[in-house]
């Protein structure tokens, strides 16, 4: 199909503020951010006008990845706002309507882009000092000790989220899940082998269709999805055994045995040669004997398992789970010590093998889900809960800076305030310093 109008390529300037169609885009990026923000903020619809499916929100994140410009400027806004979310997790609307603001302000006062620049340096050295007194006014000390202090701080971060349309039960439900998921992730005591260090662990968040939100829980270990596990009665039987410890083996590289895995365009085989396909099977049936010998109890696979070699493995009492995805991998490796096998060619070597304590099976909504339960604490916690990501990384960065600003536009009308008053003190130096 050919183009209505020729594609244009890329245009670079070295002065993207000097065009109107630019500064344009910037006023609409800005009213859109600003028509978010604060108590009274709007939701937003944000739909393709190729199509597709329409999005909800009003929270930066989403609003911003959902949103695309060919501006380069306007990209690279948008990568700054996203890196400073993901980073702290807070105050992205607030963020992006401070920087197109300065920009649009300095436009307008006709200053040089050089005095500007040091300008803003300077008032943010102004801000930043402020900030880090001991007795600045806009801080508040979090108390660790105090369940409440980390609830209400997590309540914070998720009832700005209007277009969750959580009742206060509902929000003060999710903010102490939030709270105890963050708390299973601290270890008790020193970290082995390095006491000076302490690694949280990891929680991750399964959302659920159906399910209501006081339905929501923490579970200790690991969810992952099972939708097969009623069709194969082994792997139920098996759920359903005595305690552990049962050892695990993981692998990332698709064991389906498809001559297409192996990433080679065209093959050529002789005459009177075996079949490339039986001999792949053959690996990988050697590999399910390793398996069975080495006592595995929990295989599985972050791809496709050939059902000859799913079969073999639940004969001999094997559970079987496949199709993981690639975002569960790395909480499995940190729950049970396992290592992510990537051949299937060679022999599982022994230190590869985890562990697990159990597993049983849950239903959470419409999905049925696997529980794998840690071998040992502490372990990573699952959340079945909305909205909590962001709250859990909040209480994440208060362990290691234990502080909060006040909200409600307190800590901008105290840092402005102190801003306005700095300058009029140093009203004769200032001019000297620019």
């Amino acid at each position: 199909m050919s183009r209505v109008t020729k594609k244009a390529s890329s245009v670079c300037t070295d002065s993207p503020l000097s065009m109107s169609e630019v500064c344009r885009k910037m006023t609409l990026m800005r009213q859109i951010l600003t028509s978010c923000f604060g108590p009274n903020g709007r939701l937003k619809q944000v739909h393709n006008n190729v199509g597709g499916h329409v999005l909800t929100t009003s929270t930066s994140t989403s609003l911003l990845q959902a949103v695309s410009s060919s501006e380069p400027l306007l990209k690279l806004i948008t990568a700054s706002i996203l890196n400073h979310l993901s980073r702290f997790s807070d105050c992205g609307l607030y963020t992006g309507i401070l920087c197109l603001s300065l920009i649009d302000h300095v436009q307008k006062s006709g200053l040089r882009p050089s005095v500007a620049i040091k300008i803003n340096k300077q008032l943010l050295g102004v801000c930043t000092s402020f900030l880090n007194q001991e007795d600045c006014g806009c801080k508040v000390n979090v108390d660790f000790n105090s369940c409440q202090t980390l609830v209400t701080l997590a309540r914070s971060v998720i009832s700005s989220k209007p277009a969750c349309v959580l009742t206060e039960r509902e929000q003060q439900h999710i903010s102490t899940l939030a709270v105890h998921a963050f708390l299973l992730t601290v270890p008790c005591g020193d970290t082995r082998g390095s006491p000076d260090r302490v690694r949280l662990g990891r929680t991750v968040t399964v959302s659920s269709e159906g399910h209501f939100v006081l339905d929501s829980a923490v579970f200790p270990g690991l969810l992952v999805n099972a939708p097969d596990m009623q069709l194969h009665p082994t792997d139920s039987e098996r759920t359903r055994r005595g305690p552990g410890p049962f050892r695990l083996a993981l692998f990332t590289v698709s064991l389906s045995g498809d001559l297409s895995e192996l990433g080679v365009e065209t093959l050529e085989v002789h005459r009177g040669a075996p079949d490339p396909e039986e001999l792949i099977l053959d690996q990988l049936l050697r590999l399910g004997e390793q398996a069975v010998t080495d006592q595995v109890e929990v295989f599985m696979c972050q791809r496709v398992i050939h059902p000859v070699l799913q079969h073999y493995l639940r004969r001999h009492g094997v559970l079987v789970i496949e199709r993981l995805g690639i975002a569960v991998i790395e909480p499995i490796v940190q729950m049970t010590g396992a290592q992510a096998v990537a051949l299937y060619q060679t022999p599982i070597p022994p230190e590869a093998y985890g562990q697990v304590k159990g597993c049983c099976v849950r239903t959470i909504g419409s999905r049925e889900m696997l529980h794998l339960l840690p071998p040992q604490e502490p372990a990573p916690a699952v959340c079945t809960m909305t909205a909590c990501q962001r709250a859990e990384h909040v209480l994440r960065l208060t362990l290691r800076d234990p502080v909060a600003l006040l909200g409600g536009g307190c800590t901008e009308t105290h840092l402005a305030a102190y801003v306005r008053n700095k300058y009029c003190e140093d009203k004769p130096v200032m001019p000297h310093e620019l």
